[in-house]
């Protein structure tokens, strides 16, 4: 199997990895087989009348008026008939297909081990807050959703602009995300892996590079990600990271970005305080490495043009530190 097309299977819906995807794709294939029988159907009956002999006047002896025979009338009449009751037993077996399927994803709600997320479309990034009754384990993150496997997630899906649509097609289809409203859907991951999500809904000049990554893990893995991502950046531990440290405090990058255990503490960009970890940076736009970020950093606008972060004009001796320090937020 090649390399393109296993990075194809991390987003597509005709490789499902849970039970709602599961159900989508089946309907998909079911349309499609009995669809492409239809078609084929047709086409062969179609080159049949079109390849069979003239049967000749003697055979027709109303073929000068242009009218059929009693017989070949009947006949006719008989096969439209036939022909117009399958059209229609094709078309409600599709009908009660499509409602059953959209039936049992509405059948599917937890509530015993099922865990909360909420999604917050921006243009052009993802906010995802993962859910708690308990305040301290609310935790802030961008770009990268982590569940567990075998474990129901309820997505709570809104936008803070315009509309968007959350779509991880391995796992679910398309949800809208409407300024000032709640939408809901569940997933599940029934197997590891990194599945790519983008928006479905047009939302502007950046809207194909609003991706981000699913990442289903098993518990065990996933709650050690969890644990680690409520902890507070590690104050720097030399010179030279603090000094890349100060350069971002110093900075107009605190007025939008949060990095938790500094006085950094913007709410209107994504939260830095685990960047190292990402997998991608601009909501996946760039891989995440140093080379990348520096250019991100430098000018965003080229790279992603309209987005809404500023170009911070740095001194040239804090890029480096401040490259490093970026790099240390794991």
């Amino acid at each position: 199997m090649s390399v393109p097309f296993i990075a194809a299977l991390q987003q597509s819906a005709i490789a499902p990895v849970g039970p709602q995807a599961g159900r989508i794709a089946f309907l998909f294939w079911s349309f499609l087989i009995l669809l492409t029988c239809v078609f084929l159907l047709t086409i062969g009956f179609t080159l049949w009348a079109l390849s069979r002999h003239h049967r000749g006047i003697e055979q027709e002896p109303l073929e000068r008026t242009h009218r059929p025979s009693a017989a070949t009338d009947a006949r006719m009449t008989r096969a439209i008939g036939a022909a117009t009751v399958v059209t229609v037993l094709i078309l409600f077996g599709l009908l009660i297909a499509s409602v059953v399927t959209g039936e049992q994803l509405a059948g599917l709600r937890y509530a015993s081990n099922a865990m909360a997320v909420e999604i917050t479309g921006n243009q052009w990034w993802w906010e995802i807050r993962y859910l708690s009754d308990n305040t301290r384990r609310i935790l802030r993150t961008a770009n990268e959703l982590h569940i567990p496997v075998g474990r129901p997630v309820m997505i709570r899906g809104t936008s803070h602009d315009v509309i968007h649509s959350f779509w991880a097609p391995n796992l679910h289809g398309k949800r809208d995300l409407i300024p000032s409203r709640i939408t809901t859907e569940w997933i599940e991951a029934d197997q590891p892996g990194q599945y790519r999500g983008q928006c479905a809904e047009f939302c502007g000049l950046q809207h194909a590079h609003m991706a981000l990554w699913v990442i289903a893990e098993p518990q065990e893995k996933f709650d050690a990600w969890f644990e680690a991502q409520l902890q507070p950046a590690a104050p720097p531990e030399d010179a030279h990271l603090q000094a890349g440290e100060q350069a971002f405090l110093s900075s107009s990058c605190v007025l939008c970005h949060t990095i938790r255990g500094t006085d950094a503490a913007g709410q209107v960009a994504p939260d830095l305080t685990h960047l190292a970890s990402r997998l991608t940076i601009a909501a996946g736009t760039l891989p995440n490495n140093k080379g990348n970020l520096g250019g991100w950093i430098a000018d965003p606008q080229t790279i992603k043009p309209g987005n809404h972060m500023a170009t911070v004009a740095l001194k040239s001796e804090d890029v480096q530190p401040l490259l490093d320090y970026l790099e240390s937020l794991h």
